[in-house]
């Protein structure tokens, strides 16, 4: 269960940081930020950003008493 309410704050990480490094127009190294378009919407995204900021708060919400 911590792994699916991890998701949440996981993407909100990887869109807010996507942004920032991708309206500089930067790959941002490692990170590979790249500009996708859904249906018309365009954003930045991160998978590599993504599965860290995921992993990362997976393990805060793992550690936190219940």
């Amino acid at each position: 269960m911590d792994f699916f309410k991890a998701l949440i704050p996981g993407t909100i990480l990887t869109l807010v940081v996507s942004a920032i490094f991708g309206s500089a127009r930067s790959k941002a190294g490692y990170l590979n930020v790249s500009h996708e378009m859904i249906q018309g919407v365009g954003f930045y995204w991160s998978w590599t950003l993504f599965i860290a900021s995921t992993l990362l708060a997976w393990a805060i919400f793992a550690m936190s008493p219940k």
